[in-house]
């Protein structure tokens, strides 16, 4: 399982996602150019020392990352506001990549073309989005429930 994040713009929003890819073992990418400098302290600053737990996959630009051997280690599920298929609906594998797109914009069509699936998280009447660390740990937890991927005890 892997969380590639498309052109992050909110530091602080890539801090919490190295968390919580910590936190639920998934590999971590992120596509450039961010909104940011990746050595912001805001990054560190909220990861903590999950830092050390997690070595994201950067790529210089979408182009970079469809030629990347992350690209091809499994199917790429888009995560939008604007899916028909709830991530409770779809059927998680071990190999996905789950692609959260930018804060203010998601992706564009050229990289909504290129996912093999795309699914939402189901909201309330009226609330428009969810936070993009909050919606990839929603839908992390989801698909690892799905694929058998249990606590620690």
């Amino acid at each position: 399982m892997r969380l590639a994040l498309y052109q992050p713009e909110i530091a602080p929003n890539v801090g919490a996602s190295i968390r919580i890819t910590a936190c639920f073992d998934t590999a971590l990418d992120i596509i450039e150019p961010c909104g940011f400098p990746l050595k912001d302290k805001e990054i560190r600053k909220v990861a903590l020392d999950y830092g050390a737990l997690v070595t994201p996959r950067y790529h210089a630009s979408w182009q970079a990352f469809l030629a990347s051997e992350s690209r091809h280690s499994g199917r790429l599920i888009l995560l939008s506001t604007k899916a028909e298929t709830s991530i409770h609906d779809f059927s998680f594998l071990p190999s996905d990549i789950c692609l959260i797109g930018q804060e203010s914009a998601g992706v564009p069509d050229e990289v909504r073309s290129e996912c093999d699936a795309i699914t939402c998280i189901p909201l309330s009447i009226g609330a428009r989005s969810l936070n993009m660390s909050v919606a990839a740990a929603i839908t992390l937890a989801e698909a690892r429930r799905q694929t058998g991927y249990g606590p620690r005890l």
